[in-house]
């Protein structure tokens, strides 16, 4: 009986998607938001010289130049780290990616549109139930007029739960396939073994297929995965720990499991500038969205940003 992989550890991500375009090309034309006459029928890969690769803060899993129906070309920049600041991270990578398309001197109508995908095993949005995600560069006051050229998609697997036919297929089983084989997967469900391209990515998650080094890389994976949910959840405690200490902490956590934050009774009670701004910091320090924090300080988001210096919106 073979034994699986998690598909989403980046060595086995970067196996399937990363060296087979065929698989990728279904993948993306099932998850990404392409009109029916706009799918991909080519791509190819990009090199790493067309991508800044900036140690400690990039981990890009996927890089592609794709060609659809029409002759439109885009760029897909792929990740599956969620760890600390990912949507930062995500938003510049994916910005690199558009800039580094061009050389000096070189005209703006040559830049392609790029899309960053994020497929991520963990849940981030815990207020809202949707698992799909998708950003655009739009006016506020009117959505409907948007700037072309970086889009964003994020995929919350763990909340991934298929509910109604009006989904795609295709999309149903990759997503399944992304969400529910693991190392304890003793038979593939014939539904994915009827698709060709998720078959063959279920055999390319088979153990049996790596080597030595690539499951020593597949396990350090998994260990900084545990480690960074364990930094993150020692910061959050040592956070509320400075809020209590100084009475400014009326009842901040529900609960933890596993380095989440799974809910917030309440804010803290109103106190000096400082401390609030002190746990606000440590806070978005373990990547938790500005509209926890500012629930947590008894802020307004405008009044948060304001405090902290920054442009972010949560």
């Amino acid at each position: 009986m073979a034994k699986y992989l998690i598909p989403t550890a980046d060595v086995v991500f970067k196996k399937i998607f990363g060296n087979h375009p065929h698989l990728l090309k279904s993948f993306l034309n099932a998850i990404l938001p392409l009109p029916d006459d706009g799918q991909i029928v080519s791509l190819n890969y990009l090199s790493g010289e067309q991508i800044p690769v900036i140690p400690e803060f990039k981990r890009t899993i996927v890089d592609v130049k794709c060609i659809d129906q029409q002759g439109r070309t885009f760029i897909v920049e792929m990740q599956t780290d969620w760890i600390g600041g990912f949507m930062q991270r995500m938003l510049f990578n994916s910005a690199s990616a558009y800039v580094q398309q061009l050389k000096k001197g070189e005209s703006y109508s040559l830049l392609c549109p790029v899309y960053g995908v994020g497929i991520i095993a963990d849940t981030f949005e815990f207020q809202d139930p949707s698992w799909y995600h998708h950003y655009q560069i739009v006016n506020i006051k009117n959505p409907v007029k948007k700037i072309e050229g970086l889009e964003f998609l994020f995929i919350e697997l763990p909340k991934f739960k298929p509910v109604n036919k009006t989904e795609k297929y295709l999309q149903v089983l990759w997503l399944r396939f992304l969400s529910e084989l693991d190392e304890n997967t003793k038979m593939v469900p014939e539904e994915f073994l009827a698709i060709p391209e998720i078959r063959e990515a279920c055999a390319l998650s088979e153990e049996a297929g790596y080597t030595k080094g690539e499951l020593e890389g597949y396990n350090k994976y998994w260990d900084t995965i545990s480690t960074a949910k364990t930094l993150a959840d020692g910061n959050l405690k040592e956070g509320i720990a400075i809020g209590k200490a100084e009475g400014r902490a009326e009842g901040i956590l529900e609960g933890i499991t596993k380095g989440k934050m799974e809910g917030i009774l309440e804010g803290i009670a109103k106190g000096k500038t400082e401390e609030k701004t002190k746990l606000a910091y440590k806070l978005l320090s373990i990547n938790m969205p500005l509209s926890d924090i500012a629930v947590i300080v008894e802020m307004s988001l405008e009044e948060l940003e304001k405090l902290l210096g920054s442009s972010l919106i949560g």
